[in-house]
């Protein structure tokens, strides 16, 4: 009889829940954002990644943590496994993460899997044993860190790979997390935390985020000019991002740099929205246009920091009314990677999948590649 993989799983049921409600992360505010009525997204993301390994079944040994953080979702998919440790409450906590992987690491895995954003990659990089491989699936707001899979089903489908024994380069990656506080209040403030060794491969894993704000004005100006000039029945949704921020500037307007906001009329009627928020304005609305910015460096253009622009958002406003806002030296940075979508919704992703229509200047538009995973 073959080896059997031995795959560990955490899942952080809490991440991601201040991305709808428009909260930044979810750091200290999971109560809140409860009480506002989103509902927690980690568990239908773990099992995009999970349904990738179904067929493997038989060639997996699983160790979890108790409960939402992994033996239930387990269970509903029908996998062996085996529970390790317990929770010290009803409610999950980055000490039940950082102990949990702790015991589960000494059950000797071959690789641990988890789900979170960037503060459950500090909790993992905090216990992880030395040379201990990891892999993230992203399911927080904020991911910075270079340790997590372009999206659940790139990390179902590395996972196998590893199981089937393909051949994978390991490497490491940066884990990188930002003040939460401060970056409520506008400000970016990252910090490098550590590193963590992971299955590498291009096409699967996200680049680390670059930081910094790129205003090249002159362009930025052409641009509002062209969106002014579309006419006053438009309904703009502007993504969050040092791009959009300056086209709203250039307007003479005061948007948010981490925020969605709402342009209609020349006018902002929504600033810094959440996503029940933004259902709201778009009810009303003649036409409406979706404008998000391509993280540097990684190129996604949904599912980070911008959840408030949800599947059915998108849907709403149509497809093929969602557009990049990019300057060419901006797309000069993703090095002929293609942009990302990771918005939670497989079929969604999918229909994203192609070219996108990119405006980067003055009644200008580029045609640029969209995939679900890097190629």
């Amino acid at each position: 009889m073959s080896q059997l993989f031995r795959l560990g799983l955490i899942i952080n049921p809490l991440a991601g829940l201040g991305g709808r409600a428009a909260l930044k992360g979810s750091d200290g505010v999971a109560d809140q954002a409860l009480a506002m009525g989103v509902e927690p997204l980690a568990q239908q993301r773990v099992k995009v990644s999970l349904q990738a390994l179904l067929p493997l079944r038989d060639q997996l040994q699983i160790f979890t943590a108790p409960g939402l953080m992994g033996a239930a979702l387990l269970k509903e998919l029908g996998f062996e496994h085996e529970v390790i440790g317990e929770l010290s409450g009803d409610q999950t906590r980055a000490e039940d993460t950082e102990r949990l992987a702790e015991q589960i690491q000494a059950r000797g895995v071959d690789l641990l899997l988890f789900a979170g954003g960037d503060g459950t990659a500090r909790n993992i990089c905090n216990s992880a044993r030395p040379g201990q491989l990891v892999l993230g699936i992203p399911a927080g707001v904020k991911i910075h860190s270079g340790v997590y899979a372009v999206n659940p089903r790139a990390a179902g489908e590395l996972v196998a790979l590893l199981v089937t024994g393909e051949l994978v380069r390991l490497g490491s990656a940066d884990v990188r997390d930002i003040d939460e506080v401060a970056f409520r209040e506008g400000q970016v403030r990252t910090r490098h935390y550590g590193e963590l060794s992971i299955p590498e491969e291009g096409r699967f894993v996200q680049q680390v985020k670059q930081g910094g704000r790129e205003l090249e004005t002159l362009v930025l100006d052409d641009i509002a000019a062209g969106l002014q000039e579309e006419g006053d029945a438009i309904t703009w949704i502007m993504g969050p991002g040092s791009t959009n921020l300056g086209l709203l500037e250039a307007m003479g307007l005061e948007g948010t740099l981490l925020g969605v906001d709402v342009l209609r009329a020349g006018e902002l009627i929504g600033r810094d929205v959440t996503e029940a928020q933004l259902w709201g304005l778009l009810q009303d609305a003649e036409e409406a246009r979706i404008l998000v910015t391509a993280i540097g460096g990684q190129g996604h253009i949904l599912g980070r920091g911008n959840q408030q622009i949800s599947p059915r958002i998108v849907r709403a406003v149509g497809v093929e009314n969602l557009l990049v806002v990019a300057t060419k030296s901006k797309l000069k940075t993703l090095a002929g990677r293609p942009f990302l979508v990771d918005s939670g919704d497989q079929q969604l992703d999918e229909e994203l999948t192609g070219l996108r229509r990119v405006l980067s200047g003055y009644q200008e538009e580029m045609l640029y590649p969209a995939n679900w995973q890097a190629s």
